[in-house]
């Protein structure tokens, strides 16, 4: 996988400032007031190893980022009548405690598509997006990939917590239900941002084999 890097910002008590999001798929790292953070998920963004970050530049919950508000903008791909399109994905992430959300918003085809304006996770944020789209257009993303699940027994968090299976296409494509899934896990590539998109990408079936645990999308988990 190739690393991608979106602009965006970064804003707090102290004020807003200029970031840099980088991630691979699976890791993502922002840059900002000359800091480095990493993680697998948005909200678990920690400082990278060395000197701890001053007390008066952020303001860290449980060790990872919090009290903050985090705004960027990505390319995403559409696939629509048999033609790939370049989207633009703009997303405001508040991680402001009591009550963190996210909002994610669409720009295809000269219309903006948007999620509800405080979700809890970027699956039921895309999800709501998937479902406004012009019929057969279709997001070209992990969490509309025929090979990407969750676990059946941690479920999802807010991002970066679905499982690829593209090193098991065949065995996923027969895979219908929790049991299934969980016989497949250990063989599972790695964990992926339901953002992402790579060339392996395969449209999810709406129905039957090849649902795995989660079902289709943009059907929610049950």
């Amino acid at each position: 996988m190739t690393d991608e890097s979106w602009a965006g910002w970064y804003r707090d008590r102290q004020g807003s400032d200029a970031v840099v999001l980088t991630t691979d798929g699976q890791h993502i790292r922002l840059r900002t007031r000359g800091m480095d953070f990493e993680g697998e998920s948005f909200d678990g963004l920690a400082p990278v190893a060395g000197p701890p970050p001053p007390d008066n530049l952020f303001v860290l919950a449980d060790g990872v980022l919090g009290d903050c508000v985090l705004e960027w903008d990505l390319p995403l791909p559409v696939l629509w009548d048999g033609t790939v399109h370049q989207a633009t994905l703009s997303c405001l992430l508040s991680l402001r405690r009591p009550d963190p959300y996210l909002y994610l918003e669409l720009q295809f085809g000269g219309a903006a598509y948007g999620s509800r304006r405080a979700e809890s996770d970027f699956a039921s944020a895309l999800a709501t997006i998937q479902r406004f789209l012009p019929p057969g257009a279709r997001l070209q993303t992990c969490i509309a990939c025929a090979f990407s699940d969750y676990s059946p027994a941690s479920g999802r968090g807010l991002s970066g917590g679905l499982a690829c299976f593209r090193g098991a296409k065949d065995a996923y494509r027969a895979a219908v239900g929790e049991g299934d899934v969980r016989a497949l896990w250990d063989r599972r590539t790695g964990l992926v941002q339901e953002i992402w998109s790579c060339r392996e990408y395969e449209s999810r079936p709406e129905e039957g084999a090849g649902t795995g645990h989660r079902g289709a999308f943009p059907l929610e988990l049950v």
